[in-house]
This record gives C-alpha cells, sequence and structure tokens, in this order.
C-alpha cells in the first residue's frame, strides 16, 4: 500500500484528462439533447452514494471513496450499457472494506433496495446478495486492484494544524506521508499554520465534500483540491475575510505610523503598550502571504476554485 501520493497508482494512473472523460461519455451522449444533463447525473449519483453511505453509518472518507470508486469506474464504462445503482451498491461495499470498516453484503443489499426502491421507484435492484457479491469482483478488475484512494482532507487539515484534532470529523489520511508532510514538495517550507476558525475550517470541508460531486477528483491531484477549498473560504467566510482585511488595513496603517515624526518631540509609550502592540502584531497571521507561500501554481488553483464556484452556482 501505498502512502505517498506521489508514488501511489492514483497518481500514476488516475488522475486523467478532460479528453479521456468525454471520449468515457461518447455513448452516453447519443441519449441527451444537452451534454450538460451529464453533468446532473453526476450530482445525483454523488448524492444517492452519500444517502446510501448514510444509510450504512460509513464516515465520510469511506463515502468519498465509493464516490471515486464510481467516477473511476466509468471512465471506462458508459452509464448506458450498465446499471449505475447495483454499481453504487458494490461501490459503497468496496469502499468499506477498503477503508478498513466493513459491512455485511445482506445489510448493502437490504438498504440499497429499500433506498432505490422507496425513494426513487427502482425496482429492478436484485435481493440476491451473489448479485452484489459478482458486481463486487467486476468493480474491483475494473479498478485494477487499485483501491487506495489519498483525499484532500489531510492536506487541509495539515495546513490547518488540525491534525487529529476534533474541530472537524476525523482527519483523513492523505496525500503525504509522514516523511513528506511538511517538505518542500507541498506547501513550501512547512514552517507555520494557517489558523482558521472552527467555521471556516467548516467550511472548507464542507466545500471538499461538494467537489466529489464532479470529476474534480479525476482531474487534480487532492492537495491542489485542499488548497482551492481554503482559498474559497477565505473568500467567502465572512468572518474570516473581515478579519483578512482588518489585518490588511492595520498592517498598512502601521508601516505609515513607523517612520519618525519631524515636527514636535516624539510620543512617549509605556514599555507595557510597546509590550502589548508587539505581541498582537505577533498573533496577526498574514493570510495572504501564507497562501502565496504554498509550493503550488497558484494559478491552477484559481482554475479548480473557479470550477467549484460553477459546481456551486
Amino acid at each position: 500500500m501505498a502512502t505517498n501520493f506521489w508514488s501511489s497508482s492514483h497518481y500514476k494512473r488516475w488522475i486523467v484528462d478532460r479528453s479521456t472523460l468525454h471520449q468515457a461519455r461518447s455513448d452516453d451522449l447519443q441519449y441527451v439533447d444537452n451534454p450538460e444533463y451529464l453533468g446532473f447525473l453526476n450530482i445525483f449519483f454523488a448524492n444517492l452514494i452519500s444517502k446510501l453511505g448514510k444509510k450504512l453509518q460509513l464516515r465520510q472518507r469511506v463515502i468519498a471513496t465509493a464516490t471515486v470508486f464510481f467516477r473511476r469506474f466509468y471512465v471506462k464504462n458508459s452509464y448506458c450499457e450498465t446499471d449505475p445503482f447495483i454499481v453504487i451498491a458494490a461501490c459503497c461495499y468496496v469502499a468499506a472494506k477498503a477503508e478498513e470498516s466493513p459491512v455485511h453484503i445482506k445489510n448493502v443489499v437490504s438498504e440499497a433496495r429499500m433506498l432505490f426502491g422507496e425513494e426513487y421507484g427502482i425496482k429492478s435492484f436484485p435481493s440476491d446478495n451473489s448479485k452484489l457479491a459478482e458486481m463486487e469482483f467486476y468493480l474491483v478488475d475494473e479498478l485494477e486492484c487499485d483501491l487506495t484512494i489519498f483525499h484532500p482532507y489531510r492536506t487541509l487539515m495539515t495546513l490547518c494544524g488540525k491534525e487529529g484534532g476534533g474541530a472537524v470529523p476525523e482527519a483523513e489520511a492523505g496525500e503525504a506521508d509522514a516523511d513528506d508532510v511538511d517538505g518542500l514538495r507541498y506547501w513550501g517550507t512547512g514552517e507555520g499554520k494557517l489558523e482558521l476558525q472552527e467555521g471556516a475550517l467548516q467550511m472548507a470541508w464542507f466545500i471538499i465534500n461538494d467537489t466529489y460531486r464532479s470529476e474534480l477528483c479525476l482531474l487534480y491531484p487532492p492537495h491542489l483540491i485542499a488548497i482551492a477549498a481554503i482559498y474559497l473560504t477565505l473568500v467567502f467566510h465572512a468572518q474570516t475575510r473581515t478579519s483578512i482585511q482588518q489585518s490588511a488595513s492595520s498592517s498598512h496603517s502601521h508601516s505609515g505610523s513607523s517612520h519618525p515624526s519631524h515636527s514636535g518631540s516624539p510620543t512617549r509609550r509605556s514599555s507595557r503598550s510597546t509590550s502589548h502592540s508587539q505581541k498582537k502584531q505577533h498573533h496577526q497571521q498574514d493570510v495572504i502571504g501564507f497562501m502565496a507561500g504554498l509550493n503550488v501554481s497558484m494559478s491552477l488553483v484559481a482554475t479548480i476554485a473557479q470550477e467549484i464556484i460553477s459546481l456551486l452556482g
């Protein structure tokens, strides 16, 4: 099992380009009037995986892994020639095994039949456990036994210094191993962490969740998706945005007042107020400088952020 994203099958085989995705949907395009409808299907199936995962009491990481399995399966297959509903059940079943949170096949079949039948009117889902077991082997074969998935959650938690913390659901394993987590390869010097309020961290987490409703997980490495989520959080989270603006304005005013005055006598300050001022300035974080110092292509991060905005819009 690869613990380094850059040496993993995820990076070497499952980061694809848009032409590959377009080719994968070539058969399905014959049955829709507008290619945008296939994007709606991406959202629908992702929501369905999430609902089934919650019925099975799976963790968010397992649901995310199941979604990636589903996306990878349909890089090689078309919707029109397969049954996406049994594929969804198989993805949840295999993902639970891969993430060491196994569920009994009987539970998967019963919950899937109930969900698909009662809420979506799908009466053709098989009640025979062997059908799902057969689909499991077909799915694993299509995935080429590449069951190790790297997610953006670890990068988010590492950059924010929240590994193992309880501000959001458990820190997820991601694209960096223990030796490389603070290396230049990922985000610059590794010195310092981004201080986000709990609400802002939750927003970034939810933005990452939403990216699984698209094919971004097939197009970009997970650490770039995480940084794009942080970037959007800095823009859209009201308190964080206000804090950044206040920090920038105070920094500007401080630099203006640091020049010596040539008229009159200099203002005297007590050592206590000077010490308090320096401590406050030290605590204020240069968020813009932190983001600019990451060892990634910010133009690519901006592209990913724009795609996320289009998805959420």
